[in-house]
């Protein structure tokens, strides 16, 4: 609810929550684009009181994926206090993937797919902010590949992101192996050296 703006009426707080709700599982069933007339019949409302709470697709956007976004910052935080960095790094793409998996919108405001909301932008921001933290520590650890950065990350995403797309319906955790072929290549060598050749006598 915006700043100095009345309380809702009772019933009308009520049709807003059934709406936040059913906009959360239809979003994730079906992604950004998902018809509100389903959000609303899901909600046991009319498309009219959809409108009337939310004018926009963007501002029912607003008001759904920041706190799918906030789970991001929990990931985070895990993947630092992890005394592993190495474990604290591949933890956090674990999570993440794991939630985009889990949810068709969140996996497409990931990638900014679709035009989002100002708010949902911030959110997306905030919920990467310390994601540097992350890499730095792997690579300050010679775990991870010194020349991997950030921006190969938002393209590890984006890719990623493909994956569980094309597969969510039929194959949910193909993302999983490809995962792990992607780590394995990001492992900086010192991490797991080849085995050494025996000289020939």
């Amino acid at each position: 609810m915006a700043a100095g703006s009345k309380p809702l009426r009772s019933d009308a707080a009520r049709n807003r929550d059934k709406l936040l709700v059913a906009a959360t599982q239809v979003l994730a069933e079906r992604g950004l684009d998902a018809p509100l007339e389903h959000i609303a019949r899901r909600a046991g409302v009319s498309i009219g009181t959809l409108y009337n709470h939310f004018p926009t697709r963007e501002a029912l956007l607003g008001a759904v994926l920041p706190q799918r976004m906030a789970a991001l910052d929990e990931i985070t935080a895990a993947a630092l206090a992890h005394p592993d960095p190495w474990a604290g790094f591949t933890g956090f793409l674990e999570g993440l993937f794991t939630l985009q998996a889990e949810d068709h919108s969140l996996n497409e405001a990931l990638t900014q797919s679709f035009s989002m909301a100002t708010d949902v932008s911030q959110a997306c921001h905030r919920g990467f902010r310390d994601v540097e933290r992350i890499l730095e520590r792997a690579r300050t650890a010679g775990c991870l590949r010194a020349d991997f950065a950030s921006t190969d990350l938002v393209t590890l995403i984006w890719a990623m992101s493909q994956v569980i797309r094309e597969s969510m319906e039929t194959a949910p955790d193909t993302w999983r192996r490809f995962l792990a072929f992607f780590l394995d290549g990001l492992r900086a060598e010192a991490a797991h050296p080849l085995p050494q050749e025996h000289p020939v006598r």
